[in-house]
């Protein structure tokens, strides 16, 4: 860079050129230090707004989880609630079939209704046994606290289990059906033996 040059005649001023560098150094470190402070703010507000969403994404999590258990707690009450019922339920099941039990066999000292009363029990107990048999097989449909996804397992399972018990009663009636038909072939057959045998001792009697 060239020096200036100085025109002839006139007085170089030092101390202003020198002053007005220093105002110039001033003025471009003055915008810098602004800058500095504008740029920091920035970042405090960012930092302040990352901060919020932090703790707002925490308060949200804290009440999802809040709710999640509460929920989990209702479930487990009704849960046992309807475990107690159905205890309740078999213990006045069995305290009645037991009464039941009791009676018929204080009837069976009558001797004129013995062979009445010892054929009622028998019949009885044969409907208790299909009615806990159906029981057991339908079971309690719990699907209160179910949500869609589950309720459409559910529904599945279900139709599932329908086609299955179509298959078995198809499988029984074709089975009854055929042994049915094999009972009175049988009975068909000793009819006509005992027919023959009739014969031949008719025959038998005859020649004698």
């Amino acid at each position: 860079m060239a020096a200036p040059k100085i025109p002839d005649g006139e007085k170089v001023d030092f101390d202003d050129i020198h002053r007005k560098r220093m105002e110039k150094d001033l003025t471009e470190l003055q915008t810098l230090i602004e800058a500095h402070f504008e740029s920091r703010k920035k970042e405090e507000e960012e930092l302040i707004s990352l901060t919020d969403r932090i703790e707002k994404r925490r308060s949200e999590r804290a009440e999802q989880v809040k709710i999640r258990a509460e929920k989990d707690r209702e479930r487990q009450n009704r849960l046992a609630e309807e475990k107690a019922r159905k205890e309740d339920k078999e213990a006045k099941m069995k305290a009645d079939d037991d009464a039941r039990k009791k009676k018929i066999l204080s009837n069976l000292n009558f001797t004129g209704y013995k062979q009445q009363t010892q054929a009622g029990p028998k019949r009885q107990t044969e409907r208790e046994k299909k009615r806990k048999i159906l029981s057991d097989r339908r079971g309690e449909l719990n699907i209160d606290h179910m949500k869609e996804d589950k309720l459409k397992e559910k529904a599945k399972e279900l139709w599932d289990r329908l086609q299955e018990l179509e298959a078995e009663k198809f499988d029984y009636q074709y089975t009854h059906g055929r042994q049915k038909y094999e009972v009175t072939v049988l009975r068909n057959r000793v009819s006509d033996h005992q027919k023959v045998s009739k014969s031949s001792r008719s025959k038998r009697g005859l020649r004698k």
